[in-house]
């Protein structure tokens, strides 16, 4: 047993293959080889997550570790013992990362980089980062699901994952036109996840 602090809730953490894992538990427990998958536990000794993944820049098992939490655990772990894979709901668009986010001046939100023709954000009437006679033109700036804030994609994602495909969901966003910037609101039936 190693014991240590929770320093951090709501972290994303990003897998060796690029893809996000939204609302991780981010502590200063050691997770030494083998300890993936390890649980979490509280002080009085209750399953608050499952650990994961260290980030360390010397290589030790000391770092900061990050653990799923055990929400997640519960939502996910029913679907790859009946379907040997995670169903998640999808928009069918690709975000951009916040990198590119940033260097487009957007400063809050999910930046919409490409939308999948014919999906369930086409359907939408969601637009993408494209091209314009003045320059790029940013894409629809996702900033809200359902009532919930989303101030990046690692939020968009976690608010998404608490829905299924065919969860009808309510999106507000920014809009660039030639007449300024628009809130807009829109309703889209979420797709499942295909990759």
């Amino acid at each position: 047993m190693i014991t240590g602090v929770v320093s951090a809730l709501g972290r994303d953490i990003k897998s060796q293959l690029g893809t996000t894992i939204p609302g991780g538990i981010q502590t200063d427990a050691s997770i030494n080889p083998g300890n993936s998958g390890g649980p979490l536990l509280d002080s009085a000794g209750r399953l608050i997550g499952v650990n994961t993944a260290i980030f360390t820049p010397t290589g030790s098992s000391s770092g900061v570790g990050f653990a799923v939490p055990v929400n997640m655990v519960k939502r996910v772990v029913p679907q790859l013992i009946q379907f040997g894979r995670v169903s998640r709901p999808s928009l069918e668009v690709q975000i951009a990362n916040d990198g590119v986010a940033q260097r487009l001046k957007v400063g809050r939100g999910a930046l919409i980089q490409a939308v999948t023709p014919g999906g369930a954000g086409d359907k939408a009437g969601l637009l993408p980062t494209r091209r314009g006679l003045s320059g790029i033109v940013t894409g629809d700036v996702i900033q809200g699901v359902n009532g919930q804030a989303v101030n990046s994609s690692g939020d968009l994602l976690a608010a998404l994952d608490a829905l299924a495909a065919g969860d009808e969901a309510t999106l507000r966003f920014i809009r660039s036109t030639d007449q300024g910037l628009q809130e807009l609101e829109c309703k889209v039936t979420l797709a499942q996840d295909k990759s």
